[in-house]
């Protein structure tokens, strides 16, 4: 009898929470939509909704008017920690990656403020090494070096400095492009980030913007989630229009993974896979030579499901 009251009253201090990271690919860019261009679309889950994603796509089309086209569940957040503001709220939240096109926000206001669409790359600067920002780096690889310094004992300081080895790639460690999360969370315990302390504004510039709670933590998780799945799905075409070059295909890879790739190797992989077959049209506003036009081989998915239907690793 008295274990009663006590389940009940911890099942009423529990909340789910939908939440999505919208992903989409213009002008060689990956771009998130955002609400107030600082919180990634979310809501609760509520007993109408018929399922999780139904909730989930419920939400994204009620504060951004945006439809949502490939969708999986990421992730599942339940930390003690998060959300409720210490008011003894336990927050699950439920996150999402959905993979669209993007087109212009709707400018109908919404509750939690007006839907936009950002540059991935603001939240997440040093992610991008296309082009390397040297100041960036330096500053970046200053600021570690303080850290590690900074460690209460020589082992402890060993340890921060492997860490930051690996997760950067330095002292002989290459880059992996994967490991969005990790670099997050290092930056996090390291205080050098937005959310681990007030910074001022040109810290904040070079560090990355602040987003609603843990929400960059969040698209850090569906960023790592993206890029390694572009390079045994072919999910990257989701970001595409129905037909485009081999340059833009290329483009947008390199935009997702933030590095770049040989194109010769890049365009040898896609043809060895049949990928993308000929529309027999030429497309003209590239700046340059008139490009082929391809479109993806959507029946390659069912030819190769048993395999997988890799993509070039950057």
């Amino acid at each position: 009898m008295s274990s009663a009251p006590t389940i009940a009253a911890q099942a009423e201090t529990l909340a789910v929470n939908l939440i999505a990271v919208l992903v989409a690919v213009t002008d060689d860019q990956p771009r998130i939509l955002t609400i107030g261009g600082s919180a990634l679309p979310s809501g609760p889950f509520e007993l109408a909704h018929r399922s999780l994603q139904s909730g989930l796509r419920d939400w994204v089309e009620q504060q951004t008017h945006h439809p949502i086209g490939y969708v999986e569940q990421l992730y599942t957040f339940a930390d003690r920690d998060r959300g409720g503001d210490g008011d003894g709220l336990r927050m699950v939240s439920i996150s999402y990656l959905g993979l669209t096109r993007e087109r212009p926000a709707s400018r109908t206001p919404a509750p939690t403020g007006d839907p936009e669409w950002r540059d991935w790359y603001a939240f997440f600067p040093w992610e991008d090494r296309r082009q390397v920002d040297e100041v960036r780096a330096t500053a970046l690889a200053v600021a570690l070096q303080a850290w590690v310094g900074h460690a209460p004992d020589a082992r402890t300081g060993k340890v921060r400095a492997q860490r930051c080895a690996i997760a950067f790639g330095l002292d002989g460690h290459g880059w992996n492009e994967d490991l969005v999360l990790q670099r997050y969370e290092l930056l996090f315990e390291a205080a050098l980030i937005p959310e681990a302390h007030t910074l001022d504004t040109e810290s904040e510039a070079r560090m990355g913007l602040r987003m609603t709670g843990d929400h960059r933590r969040i698209l850090a998780t569906g960023m790592a989630r993206l890029r390694a799945k572009i390079k045994y799905r072919p999910v990257v075409f989701e970001l595409l229009p129905e037909t485009f070059t081999l340059l833009q295909l290329q483009r947008s890879v390199e935009a997702l993974a933030g590095r770049l790739v040989h194109k010769q190797n890049f365009r040898r992989l896609i043809e060895q896979q049949d990928l993308v077959e000929e529309i027999g049209a030429l497309a003209t506003d590239t700046g340059g030579r008139p490009a082929k036009l391809v479109r993806f081989r959507r029946d390659i998915l069912d030819e190769r499901a048993m395999v997988g239907t890799k993509l070039p690793r950057p």
